[in-house]
């Protein structure tokens, strides 16, 4: 659980050490951030340097989520 993101729960992949991709659940919807933390242990714990919403109500299914997500992930 994260107070930073209204105490939702989040997961996140680093895109290097101080880019990220965080998935919030905000209650049966995921939302897709890239943010900019000095290190990882500030996830869900700081308000990050950077925050940046991808992709509101992500949906695995629609073309246009997975091509967003897709530009980071390479």
């Amino acid at each position: 659980m994260s107070g930073v993101f209204s105490g939702n729960e989040i997961s996140y992949t680093a895109l290097n050490s101080q880019h990220f991709l965080i998935f919030e659940k905000e209650g049966e919807n995921y939302n897709l951030y890239v943010s900019q933390y000095t290190d990882a242990t500030e996830i869900g714990k700081e308000s990050p340097q950077i925050l940046e919403l991808l992709v509101e109500n992500y949906d695995k299914s629609n073309p246009k989520h997975r091509i967003s997500l897709r530009k980071y992930l390479g």
